[in-house]
C-alpha cells in the first residue's frame, strides 16, 4: 500500500538530518582563528577538503570589503570546530565590471611569486587607466608590476602578504611604482590562489599541566580546491558590529 511506504520514507530522511551535527568553521592564524561560519555533517571526516567562502565583511564587519571574498579550506577538525587555511581571495565580479567601464584602459596579468615562508601564490593585478595607454606603455607597466609584486612578497611571510592584498597596501605601491610611466587610476589584486602550500601550521590543544604534549599532522593540502556539497550548508558567520 503506498500509504506506508510514503510514510517510511519521510521517517528515512528525518532521521538522516537528525544524524547530523553543526560544527563552527574557523579561519586560519592570520584571521585570529575566529568563526566565520557553520556547516553540518553526520561524519568529522567528510569536512576535511572541504572549501569555505567569506568575505572580509564577515570577518571584521567592514562593509567597504564586502566585494572582497576569501576561501579557506577544512584541514582539521577539533570536537566541533572545522579548522582551515588560507588558499586564496576573489573580488566579485560586478565590482570588477565597475572598474572597467567603457572608454577605460585595462591592463591585466597574471605573476607568479614565493612569499619568503615557501608558498607560491599566483596573484592577478589589474590596473585602470581613464585614457588610451600605449603597447609599449602596457608592456613596461607589466614589467614593473611584476618587479614590484615579485619584491614584495619574497621578502615577507605569506600572512604579510594576504593583508597587504586585502588592505590595498600592495595594489597602492604597485600603482606608486607604475606613475612615471602612465597615470593610473586604479589598481586591485583582483585574484589570488595558493599553487603551492608552505608549513600549514598545525593546530595544537594546550595540554593540561604535567601532561605530555601529543600533536596530530594536518590532512595534506592538494592543489585542487573541493566545491562544497549542496546537501551540506555552510552559513557566513554574522560580523560583531
Amino acid at each position: 500500500m503506498p500509504a506506508p511506504k510514503t510514510k517510511a520514507k519521510g521517517r528515512a530522511v528525518k532521521d538522516k538530518w537528525k544524524s547530523k551535527n553543526w560544527y563552527d568553521i574557523m579561519a586560519p592564524e592570520m584571521f585570529n582563528r575566529q568563526k566565520v561560519a557553520e556547516t553540518l555533517t553526520d561524519e568529522p571526516e567528510k569536512l576535511i577538503g572541504r572549501v569555505a567562502e567569506v568575505t572580509v565583511q564577515d570577518i571584521n564587519g567592514d562593509f567597504s570589503k564586502m566585494h572582497i571574498k576569501l576561501r579557506f579550506k577544512i584541514n582539521d577538525v577539533r570536537g566541533t570546530e572545522a579548522h582551515t587555511y588560507f588558499i586564496g581571495h576573489d573580488m566579485s565580479s560586478d565590482y570588477v565590471r565597475r572598474m572597467t567601464r567603457r572608454r577605460k584602459s585595462k591592463i591585466d596579468m597574471v605573476v607568479d611569486v614565493r612569499t619568503r615562508d615557501e608558498y607560491v601564490i599566483r596573484l592577478k593585478p589589474l590596473a585602470i587607466s581613464g585614457n588610451r595607454v600605449r603597447s609599449s606603455q602596457q608592456s613596461e607597466i607589466r614589467h614593473i608590476m611584476t618587479n614590484v609584486l615579485t619584491e614584495f612578497c619574497t621578502s615577507r611571510p605569506l600572512d604579510e602578504v594576504v593583508k597587504a592584498i586585502i588592505s590595498g597596501q600592495l595594489a597602492k605601491i604597485t600603482a606608486t611604482a607604475c606613475k612615471p610611466i602612465h597615470p593610473l587610476q586604479r589598481v586591485e589584486i583582483h585574484k589570488s590562489e595558493i599553487l603551492i602550500p608552505g608549513i600549514i601550521p598545525e593546530i595544537v590543544d594546550k595540554p593540561e599541566e604535567g601532561e605530555p604534549l601529543e600533536t596530530e599532522a594536518p590532512a595534506e593540502p592538494t592543489e585542487e580546491s573541493e566545491v562544497i556539497e549542496e546537501s551540506e550548508e555552510i552559513k557566513p558567520e554574522a560580523a560583531d558590529q
